[in-house]
């Protein structure tokens, strides 16, 4: 079977790494064109591009539509993966098996751009990868596969996406065996449905009226895209890492509390410990560091 491989993510990178040493052929990778990155606006190739420029791969970038449907032809199927672009009827129909979407979620749960943000800020404790053939709408073409996955205490989106993206490569063996064999993918359930849209920056700043489980699990959802921050002395900066409950004192949300070298905060329900933190413009640092160069006064705030 003839694969091609559309992509963008580095999410993809675990599925492209298990084709090249598969018994399928890998045709091509298509990606986005280059794009401006950077305070500099440096014109730079997708995670995908390179990773396939290292690997020898050919690589196609369409912008136009007719460049779509031409880097899609001579395959038997196509793996698409976080590629970011609209597919349309007729590039959908191009390959002989049409188009396979690996989906980070049970579908038809968290329909959308981002699955496992919205299953961690909802506070579920399993996921899962759904492979499916696309179709003309949103994450509701029939499905060939599915694996639970149990979602570990305190892990952030960008581990479990991570642990998904192994997940789902290894699933794709099974799924191409279902497609040469004539087995047929079966329709999504028409209950239990949700969906996923992507995360907002406004979105992403905390509310520390919230209780102290719905803040967690924030941090954990946003980090690190777009990244949970709130504001102190009118500067914005992210929380990456935030502890259990914690603290002796109960403390007015929003409220700091320096003690010693640890960093608490007050919620709607308990206190919170931060743990690490983005200041603007600098790198991220432990919660002691950023308490010595702030110089906290008692009632001090994040906002």
């Amino acid at each position: 079977m003839i694969v091609a491989v559309a992509a963008t993510a580095d999410v993809a990178i675990p599925t492209l790494e298990w084709l090249v040493k598969s018994e399928y052929q890998l045709l091509r990778v298509i990606t986005t064109p280059d794009s401006k990155v950077g305070r500099g606006k440096v014109l730079t190739p997708s995670p995908v591009a390179m990773w396939a420029d290292t690997n020898k791969l050919e690589i196609s970038k369409p912008d136009t539509h007719e460049e779509m449907k031409n880097a899609f032809q001579g395959v038997d199927v196509v793996v698409a993966i976080a590629y970011g672009r609209i597919l349309t009827k007729d590039v959908l129909n191009i390959p002989k098996h049409g188009f396979l979407n690996l989906h980070f979620s049970l579908l038809p749960a968290y329909r959308g751009a981002a699955p496992v943000q919205r299953s961690i800020l909802s506070g579920d404790v399993v996921t899962g990868i759904s492979i499916f053939k696309i179709d003309e709408n949103l994450d509701t073409g029939p499905i060939y596969l599915q694996n639970e996955f149990k979602i570990p205490e305190n892990s952030t989106s960008d581990e479990v996406l991570s642990e998904l993206a192994y997940l789902g490569a290894s699933a794709f063996g099974a799924v191409f065996e279902m497609i040469e064999q004539g087995v047929a993918p079966s329709a999504q359930s028409a209950t239990g449905i949700s969906f996923a849209p992507k995360i907002s920056k406004d979105e992403a700043k905390i509310d520390w009226h919230l209780p102290a489980e719905k803040i967690i699990n924030a941090v954990r959802a946003f980090t690190s895209n777009p990244g949970a921050w709130t504001s102190h002395r009118g500067s914005l900066l992210k929380i990456t890492e935030i502890g259990q409950h914690g603290g002796e004192q109960k403390l007015e949300p929003g409220v700091l509390c320096a003690a010693g070298k640890r960093l608490f905060i007050g919620t709607a329900s308990d206190s919170v410990e931060i743990m690490k933190i983005i200041p603007a413009g600098k790198k991220e640092m432990p919660a002691s560091d950023w308490i010595n160069g702030a110089r906290l006064t008692d009632g001090e705030v994040f906002e």
